[in-house]
């Protein structure tokens, strides 16, 4: 399970990716230079022994009797004055050393295969490199002497290279260890870098499994501005808004309870009043009047809801026809005139004489004035003022609904067309309405902006084109 954790991290992947490929190409560096070196000692070896023994043989090319040729190899080969270094022999014709520049037999510790080989040749030379009895590596190069006058068929000299081995070995070593630590190098380096992803990344996790239960209360340090920098100031955004938005609902769900508990404690309160109160006419008459206000109101705010939630699901459609705006916007006044007087709100209508109808669903379009004028009035105290206006404005209609009510502070203005959201928690409602305005608005392609001042009042300004069909 550890194995395929680690294969399958980010960690993993770049230990067998990255580092797997950078390794098997130091390790082919490193065989191809010791190679190259080997082959360059080797080549630099043979070269020495080259011009060495052509340095030897090329004077004896003046003789020309045989017993002058046999006398200067023996006094070449016997005083050989760089016997420390290189090892000079004579063979016969018949391949059998005649003399050593050192004065030791080799035939216990020597091959002459060399020597077959060289006859062999085309040019009479050849070149090979032995392993001795003893364990000492040489190389030998034999030459085929070109006068048949003598007994002396040929010339060869050998060198130890066990110098060349061993300074191949120390390059080897070296090589070995510049690699090594390039490869920890890259190792450390490559972690660290890997790490400084994984860590955040593993911390985002944690802390998004937090966000998934709900709880939004720590945040993510992002000490880098890179990327992963910017992802985690994004998290830490989206949790601020997840967190607002879950207190917003929070606080929905509580006043939607408790909008809907205050009138069904009036229903509940006034029926048992009229069961009560069953001989008393006009108390009973009181009671229906309440509870089918109450009714209406329940009613109202269930439809708003659903409204809500076939907005939120897509299924919220449009009865289009043409109608007059005039109409809807009157109506929605009428509505809230008794309301308004009797909570000593002075509502006022400057109606025009005449607007172009609109393609639209009338009944929406309604619904749109009816929570506009009913929001004034219900944030308006009493001795304030609503006023309705509507007019044509650059072949648009435009519709104004103002009032001298509490207003909306600078901070929440932008959030009241956001679902659930309410700027003021002392007075009734839900928190959707104007959201469901707004979407109504704009779905009969017009446009509903807000303009407020703290303890002054609401301006609500409401436009619809003018047409014939969306």
């Amino acid at each position: 399970m550890l194995k395929k954790r680690i294969h399958g991290s980010i960690t993993g992947r770049w230990l067998v990716n990255s580092m797997g490929i950078v390794l098997a190409v130091l390790l082919v560096v490193d065989v191809l230079a010791l190679v190259i070196f080997s082959n360059y000692y080797a080549n630099a070896a043979e070269q020495n022994l080259t011009t060495k023994l052509e340095s030897v043989i090329s004077p004896l090319s003046r003789y020309q009797t045989a017993s002058g040729l046999a006398s200067e190899i023996e006094s070449t080969v016997t005083e050989f004055d760089e016997k420390e270094k290189y090892e000079l022999i004579a063979i016969s014709t018949s391949g059998e050393v005649l003399l050593t520049s050192s004065g030791f037999e080799p035939s216990d510790w020597l091959d002459l295969g060399g020597y077959e080989k060289a006859l062999d040749s085309s040019d009479g030379e050849y070149c090979e490199t032995l392993t001795l009895s003893s364990g000492e590596k040489v190389m030998c190069y034999t030459v085929i002497l070109s006068s048949n006058q003598s007994e002396y068929g040929a010339l060869m000299l050998l060198t130890s290279i066990d110098l060349i081995d061993n300074q191949i070995f120390r390059i080897g070593v070296v090589l070995s260890i510049s690699l090594l630590a390039i490869i920890l190098l890259m190792l450390f380096a490559g972690l660290s870098f890997v790490r400084s992803i994984v860590v955040p990344v593993r911390q985002m996790c944690d802390i998004s499994k937090k966000y998934a239960e709900g709880d939004f209360r720590e945040r993510i340090d992002p000490k880098t501005s890179d990327e992963i920098g910017e992802l985690a100031e994004s998290i830490n955004y989206m949790a601020t808004e997840l967190e607002n938005s879950d207190k917003v609902k929070n606080e929905f769900i509580s006043s939607v309870s408790h909008e809907l508990r205050t009138p069904l404690t009036a229903i509940k309160g006034w029926s048992e009043t009229a069961l009560e109160m069953s001989d008393d006419p006009e108390t009973i008459q009181k009671a229906m009047k309440v509870i089918t206000g109450e009714t209406e109101r329940l009613s109202e705010m269930v439809e708003e809801l659903l409204d809500f939630s076939r907005i939120e699901d897509g299924r919220f459609t449009l009865n289009r026809e043409t109608c007059d705006i005039l109409a809807e916007l009157g109506e929605a006044v009428l509505i809230y005139g008794e309301r308004a007087k009797s909570l000593g709100i002075k509502l006022e209508y400057f109606e025009p004489e005449m607007l172009p109808f609109v393609y639209g669903d009338r009944a929406r379009l309604r619904q749109v004035f009816i929570n506009i004028i009913d929001n004034a009035v219900k944030y308006t105290n009493s001795g304030g003022t609503v006023s309705v206006e509507a007019f044509e404005k650059n072949k648009e209609i435009v519709v104004l609904i103002s009032d001298t009510g509490v207003g909306i502070a600078p901070q929440d203005l932008p959030k009241v067309k956001t679902k659930f959201y309410k700027a003021n928690h002392t007075r009734r409602g839900s928190g959707i309405g104007l959201a469901v305005a707004n979407e109504i608005v704009e779905m009969h392609g017009g446009n509903l902006t807000i303009n407020s001042e703290l303890g002054k009042g609401t301006t609500v300004r409401i436009t619809l084109p003018i047409t014939e069909q969306f």
